[in-house]
């Protein structure tokens, strides 16, 4: 009888792993095609110029493709757009949101972070495209007096905080409560206990909740169209504008010359993500919270 038994909650869980393979490659079935659509048409453009140069003229792209050469012409200014925008707001998104989420884990006063952790919610549900429209009337305007890449990284800035400030939270949840007593029986204070144990204890689901926060701000577009607005030459400056990738690929698409150069930077786009997205669950797995 129980050989029977067994038996069959074998046959179901065999079934029931079936069907979830089965639904989870139709799932990655989008994600593969738009992958091979992407290497298929942008490794054409791959190259140490591509890299290396900014993003060539429409009347570049025009002679070169009169000529039947490859377009001379990269993304350099892009991609040093994006990491010095992307980073100068992690800098300061980063510590901020590992703050909040202390603020909020510790729940005190109970008022107060519930009506901050339900501005954290509304911002983390905010479009991006609105959090641009704000960064716009209260940095574009009335501080920098002109689109800058300073603007380009408050708006990011905007967007990578409250993903940090949850995932801390959520992650010191998960924290054996022994650990905070142990602390506690010691006679170490509070705050103390906070940061020299629960914060590094956690601290591989924070690194990994600010990877992904930042992986998500390098792809937004619509916020540094109304703040960076976008360069053809590289800058460091934060009151100037600045390009960045995804800038880039828009600006592509609106000049049939350049259309082949769409590929191959969101080509490189979505490496860079799925490459930060790796070493974040990689972070997580090392790390993980037993």
């Amino acid at each position: 009888m129980e050989d029977a038994i067994t038996k069959k909650r074998m046959m179901y869980d065999k079934l029931f792993l079936g069907i979830v393979i089965f639904f989870s490659s139709i799932a990655s079935i989008p994600l593969l095609s738009i992958i091979w659509q992407l290497f298929s048409k942008g490794y054409k453009q791959l190259s140490v110029n591509f890299f290396t140069m900014t993003s060539p003229t429409t009347f570049d792209a025009l002679v070169a493709k009169q000529s039947g050469e490859p377009m001379m012409g990269g993304i350099a200014n892009g991609i040093l757009g994006t990491l010095f925008m992307t980073g100068t707001a992690a800098i300061v998104a980063i510590p901020l949101g590992i703050i909040i989420g202390v603020f909020l884990f510790e729940n005190k006063p109970p008022r107060l972070c519930n009506f901050i952790r339900f501005l954290v919610e509304t911002l983390q549900g905010l479009p991006s495209i609105v959090i641009g429209v704000i960064v716009y009337a209260w940095v574009v305007v009335p501080v920098t007096n002109s689109y800058a890449a300073f603007a380009g990284s408050v708006a990011l800035m905007i967007i990578i905080v409250p993903l940090v400030s949850r995932s801390t939270e959520e992650t010191l949840k998960m924290l054996p409560r022994s650990l905070l007593e142990a602390g506690l029986a010691l006679g170490i204070p509070y705050p103390i206990v906070v940061i020299r144990v629960l914060i590094p204890a956690a601290i591989g689901g924070i690194f990994t909740g600010s990877l992904l926060a930042v992986s998500r701000s390098i792809g937004e577009t619509a916020p540094l169209m109304l703040t960076a607005l976008g360069s053809t030459v590289i800058n460091f400056d934060l009151s100037q504008p600045t390009s960045a990738i995804p800038l880039l690929v828009w600006e592509f698409y609106n000049d049939p010359n350049l259309a082949d150069m769409i590929w191959s930077s969101s080509l490189l786009l979505i490496v860079m993500i799925l490459v930060i997205n790796l070493i974040a669950k990689g972070v997580l797995k090392k790390w993980r919270i037993n």
